[in-house]
């Protein structure tokens, strides 16, 4: 089995990275490892699943802290430390714990969580593909997904309807037992989850026949998402309580949905603001003209002055994208590209050679010819 990868590493960051440095590659990273997007690739997978690790540990303040300090160890209660002779008899992190009664847990900004004590529910993730149009303008998208649903039956109680669970009698309620473990340092009590309720402080004599007693059912459900007006690829949006339920009271967790945006035909993107290419012919770029430029808002015209150049970039300001707060507009960058004929009969050549004694080198601002510049440079 290969050695975990350093969570930092995985997200692309440096140690001490901030909370938004490591929430925008968060982002990057799940959208380029996402199962959606990375159809039976296991080993996109298996990245996808190392991403959202990573960032399950930096994301929490206490166990981000913890992980600065004590590296893997310091968040892996089944991983010892390693090292000092002195620590080898612990079965992990939480043991050192119990050693020190709670003193640790007081270090990082509080004791350690009952077992049977509320848990929120696991974060879901899910990527919705939109046109560009629809990022520009906005749209309600229905998103369908299997996940766990509370029970109806019993309300995520999991006793039957009628029934009620009963306090665990070993552990008297708290999901715990105490054990005694020899050390190095002698015999040490500790604590571990009870045998006969699994942690949980609770029996359920009669299970709810719906759920089988887990107090959810996986089902299919569809759930409406309002995308604002002027999302780009990879956004990610939040949809609180969207995600499975929470146990013994707990809250449920987020969906997190994160925009997969189709490249438009014509128009390149950077930011709020648009790029398109527009070709010109050389009489048009010649002479000037009024072209017609396709906008995401229908057509608006525009002229370009006589001489103009092939490649020369002209802003239509506000033509761009809104941003997602709906505030304001970038704008939308014009290239002109000048086009050159290539399939030509006698009569247009002859016609282009004719045009090309008259047009010298004196139309063109009285600039050298490129011949002229190479004798130049090689004399």
């Amino acid at each position: 089995m290969s050695e975990k990868r350093d969570f930092y590493e995985v997200l692309g960051l440096q140690k001490g990275a901030s909370d938004d440095e490591i929430k925008r590659a968060f982002r990057k990273m799940a959208m380029k490892y996402h199962p959606d997007r990375n159809p039976d690739d296991k080993e996109a997978e298996e990245k996808f699943k190392e991403v959202n690790e990573a960032y399950g540990i930096l994301s929490d303040a206490e166990k981000k802290q913890r992980y600065d300090q004590f590296g893997h160890a310091g968040v892996d209660p089944n991983a010892g430390f390693g090292g000092g002779a002195g620590f080898s008899g612990f079965g992990g992190f939480e043991d050192i714990f119990d050693m020190f009664g709670g003193g640790f847990g007081d270090m990082f900004g509080g004791g350690r969580a009952r077992k049977n004590g509320p848990t929120r529910g696991n974060d879901l993730q899910k990527a919705v593909t939109i046109s560009f149009n629809e990022a520009a303008f906005g749209v309600k998208k229905d998103i369908k997904m299997t996940k766990n649903v509370v029970c109806k039956s019993c309300n995520g109680s999991g006793a039957k309807d009628g029934t009620a669970s009963k306090t665990c009698p070993n552990c008297g309620g708290s999901g715990m037992v105490a054990t005694t473990q020899r050390t190095p340092f002698g015999a040490i009590q500790r604590q571990t989850p009870c045998p006969e309720c699994h942690g949980t402080g609770t029996i359920i004599e009669t299970p709810c026949p719906d759920c089988n007693g887990k107090g959810h059912n996986r089902k299919s459900v569809t759930i409406s998402v309002n995308i604002p007006a002027g999302v780009d690829n990879g956004t990610i949006i939040t949809l609180r309580g969207q995600g499975e339920p929470g146990k013994n009271g707990g809250p449920p967790g987020d969906l997190y949905v994160i925009i997969d945006v189709t490249p438009h035909k014509l128009y390149r993107r950077s930011g709020q603001d648009l790029q398109i290419e527009v070709p010109i012919t050389f009489e048009q770029a010649s002479l000037g003209d009024e072209l017609e430029i396709p906008t995401l808002d229908g057509k608006v015209r525009y002229k370009i002055p006589a001489g103009t150049q092939s490649g020369t970039s002209f802003r239509l300001k506000g033509n761009g994208i809104v941003n997602t707060r709906g505030t304001r507009k970038g704008d939308l960058y014009v290239k002109v590209i000048v086009e050159i004929p290539t399939k030509l009969n006698n009569k247009q050549k002859k016609a282009i050679t004719e045009m090309a004694k008259v047009v010298n080198m004196d139309c063109y601002s009285n600039k050298k010819s490129f011949k002229d510049i190479i004798k130049d440079i090689f004399k």
